[in-house]
């Protein structure tokens, strides 16, 4: 099998974001292996888990002989708001595999490092499949998709499924829908181009369900949570002459309030919604000595070099990194270089 990459430039107002030949490559290595794992990245969002499930779902219906592993990349549960897709129950942390698979496909997956558990079985693979839509500067594929103008990585999975005339089930296309929804920002994003809006309607013509979605995902957040999401709101601050909007929480919020780090994604939508700012940042102690950091661009402002100067990653406009400290030093660190964004 030959090792390509291939990153598209294709214009979103085609309706799409890749061309068919681009997919030439992942249809060969799927079509030749008997043996496939599919990995999103660690803490796992709606757009990786599913991508990641809905390419599953597809190959196995498309070849039922073959064996098609989900694996997760931590060894933990996945958010609660995402158990309503189809398969999530079938999802298996990489850690309980030490199989030597004949493909590993990753999605929605910049670096090695971001697949965390499921790094090791991506080494051990006979070959590697990338399908992603972040920019990096590290590929490990043999064969790469990425498309950095692409909304979600599920808007690339379902061109995928349909350059190769493989099945877009109901299921399978809620499951890519939801992805499309979360990385999107349910369209609100500035990444919601004419390709997201194309790839929404043929899933929904597959037959998603896009008020399930919003009912499971947005509408059905547990008390708790809304009380962590309020002591969030309480928090927010202005900086800069109000054009930086801040907030965090400590670990001692979320266990009072009964609420896992895995729950807490969607609090950054929380400071970001102070009207007259361009920048965002919510800080989350997940334990003692270690912060989650969430960044926003509401403009045009790219805040990716922040996330990576600081280890992390992500696009322009939404981006995110891990702080070895505390909450306050992170504050310290972070806050002037969104100011000095400003500037």
């Amino acid at each position: 099998m030959r090792k390509m990459s291939m990153n598209s430039s294709t214009s979103p107002c085609s309706g799409r974001s890749t061309t068919p030949d681009m997919w030439e490559g992942v249809i060969e290595y799927v079509e030749n292996a008997r043996t496939i794992a599919i990995s999103g990245h660690t803490n796992p969002d709606g757009d990786a888990l599913g991508s990641l499930l809905g390419l599953g779902a597809s190959i196995r219906a498309q070849f039922p002989d073959k064996k098609v592993d989900l694996l997760l990349a931590d060894d933990g549960a996945i958010p609660r708001v995402y158990r309503f897709l189809a398969g999530a129950d079938e999802l298996e942390p990489a850690v309980r595999h030490d199989e030597r698979y004949d493909v590993f496909i990753s999605v929605d997956v910049p670096t090695l490092g971001r697949l965390a558990d499921s790094a090791a079985v991506a080494k051990r693979a006979h070959g590697r499949v990338v399908i992603d839509h972040h920019p990096t500067c590290e590929e490990f594929g043999d064969v790469t998709v990425r498309v950095t103008s692409a909304a979600a990585t599920a808007v690339l999975v379902e061109e995928l499924l349909n350059a190769a005339g493989w099945p877009c089930t109901p299921d399978i296309a809620t499951c890519l829908l939801t992805g499309v929804m979360t990385d999107t920002g349910r369209f609100q994003y500035q990444n919601a181009n004419p390709s997201a809006f194309a790839c929404a309607s043929r899933l929904v013509d597959a037959g998603a369900q896009p008020a399930r979605i919003a009912l499971e995902v947005y509408q059905s957040q547990r008390l708790e949570y809304l009380h962590l999401e309020s002591i969030v709101m309480s928090r927010i601050e202005g900086r800069a002459g109000g054009r930086v909007a801040f907030s965090y929480a400590y670990e001692d919020d979320l266990r009072s309030c009964g609420v896992k780090p895995a729950e807490c994604d969607g609090l950054i939508d929380i400071v970001r919604q102070v009207g007259g700012t361009e920048l965002c940042l919510f800080l989350r102690e997940d334990e003692p000595g270690s912060v989650r950091g969430n960044l926003r661009s509401k403009g045009s402002i790219d805040i990716s070099g922040i996330a990576v100067e600081l280890g992390g990653g992500g696009h322009a406009a939404a981006a995110g990194f891990t702080f070895k400290g505390t909450v306050e030093q992170a504050a310290q660190v972070v806050l002037p270089k969104l100011e000095a964004l400003l500037q």
